[in-house]
């Protein structure tokens, strides 16, 4: 199901995985200290997050969707600099599922190793490095899922 969307209204309030899609349009080295190789190219980056947290994954998503909010994690970062151009959530899904489907493409890479994943011992990072926009609507797992695009 695609939506056309401007907030996370239309997203489940269910736990789940989501992942965003967000396009860099310029050079841009987040100020994270503990990351060795940080600098981003312009392009097109896919984060994915987990939110089983009260709210599900509206909530998660609306605060990521916030350009004025304090950083918490690696992904506030880019979010404040640059937005969210898509989403796509996945109720009961799993993250590190979402990034390995999205990993399988062709000239997917990770630009930086341990970028959004310092709790995860299963990925070398949350945020991929796309060559070309991502159908969105191929990561999502069966049933319950919503693309926002």
């Amino acid at each position: 199901m695609t939506l056309k969307w401007r907030d996370a209204d239309g997203l489940p309030d269910a736990p789940g995985a989501y992942a965003l899609l967000i396009e860099v349009s310029r050079p841009y080295e987040p100020p994270i200290r503990r990351l060795a190789k940080r600098r981003l190219a312009a392009g097109h980056y896919l984060y994915g997050g987990s939110a089983n947290g009260p709210g599900g994954i509206r909530a998660r998503v609306r605060r990521h969707l916030r350009r004025k909010k304090t950083v918490h994690w690696h992904i506030d970062h880019l979010t404040k600099a640059f937005g969210v151009a898509a989403v796509v959530a996945v109720v009961g899904g799993n993250e590190c599922a979402i990034l390995e489907e999205a990993g399988r493409r062709p000239g997917v890479r990770v630009p930086v190793p341990g970028f959004g994943s310092s709790d995860c011992v299963r990925c070398p990072a949350h945020l991929l490095s796309l060559t070309d926009e991502l159908d969105l609507a191929s990561l999502a797992q069966g049933d319950g899922s919503v693309v926002l695009a």
